[in-house]
């Protein structure tokens, strides 16, 4: 039989957020049980984990039970979840339900924190997948990438200024500018269909701003950035991204960092006024890569 005291849940969502978790946890000598949404979760997940369920959209008394069964006492939520797939393909349980009928409104940050809640009251815990991931967490200064010009700075600063505004508001964490202009902001599209739009409006050249929100809940929903993000400003001319200090995750590091530099872009770490302490960043930066 399993030690439980070694086991932790990963309720995965889409992309690679939930294969990094899984190898740092297996790193610590943790056994993983997960859970995968259908739709969402990449099935060559169970390659990294003692266990992979499936469940749709909104299934959460059977995501409570086959952690419980497992003996799993806390877990984390890794990856996204389609938000135009979770308004259509959703498939709400009675546990869902009861989770809905004490919510004021269906805001990302007040919906996880009642479904965290639900768990936690099941005797399943969520912590964050920062406490796993501390060496992927973006440290402050210029990462990679050109020099800044002075209008990018300002656009930079007009970026991190809006984007405070938009997570207040609960609505996204994206912002896209160019001179000045602000050309998209991060609605239920997601960060990357946000920067492709903002191309379609304003071409090449525009910077990107993605923030954690002033009420950010570290267990859940944290910014990432990774190798399809550098695609989508590839396609548009994007130069520069500019992510939160402390706060984001980059997915595949090594692989962001080198896909920048062939591609020109600047990607720099930057101290939101609005958020109080980071997280934690274990790694340094290793210098500037220019």
């Amino acid at each position: 039989m399993a030690d439980h005291g070694k086991l932790i849940g990963l309720i995965a969502g889409n992309g690679r957020l939930p294969h990094l978790f899984a190898e740092a946890a297996r790193q610590r000598g943790l056994e993983v049980v997960a859970i995968g949404h259908r739709g969402e979760t990449d099935p060559q997940l169970a390659s990294r984990v003692r266990s992979l369920s499936w469940v749709r959209l909104a299934q959460v008394d059977r995501m409570v039970r086959l952690l419980r069964e497992a003996g799993v006492t806390q877990a984390v939520m890794a990856g996204g979840i389609s938000r135009i797939r979770a308004f259509t393909e959703a498939r709400p349980d009675l546990g869902a339900v009861r989770i809905a009928l004490r919510l004021r409104s269906f805001r990302d940050d007040g919906l996880l924190r009642a479904v965290a809640d639900y768990f936690e009251t099941a005797g399943v815990r969520i912590v964050s997948p920062a406490e796993f991931l501390a060496h992927l967490l973006v440290p402050q200064g210029h990462l990679v990438g050109p020099k800044l010009s002075a209008a990018q700075e300002r656009d930079i600063d007009l970026g991190i200024e809006v984007a405070q505004q938009l997570g207040r508001a609960d609505v996204g964490q994206t912002v896209v500018v160019k001179n000045g202009h602000v050309l998209a902001v991060e609605a239920i599209e997601g960060t990357n269909e946000t920067i492709r739009r903002a191309g379609k409006l304003g071409g090449p050249g525009a910077v990107v701003v993605k923030l954690s929100k002033p009420q950010q809940d570290p267990r859940f929903d944290l910014p990432a950035i990774g190798l399809a993000t550098l695609e989508a400003m590839s396609e548009v001319g994007a130069q520069a991204l500019a992510v939160e200090a402390g706060r984001t995750l980059i997915l595949d590091l090594e692989q962001v960092y080198a896909a920048a530099q062939r591609r020109g872009v600047s990607i720099v770490g930057v101290v939101s006024a609005a958020q109080s302490q980071p997280l934690a960043v274990e790694r340094q930066p290793t210098g500037q890569r220019s």
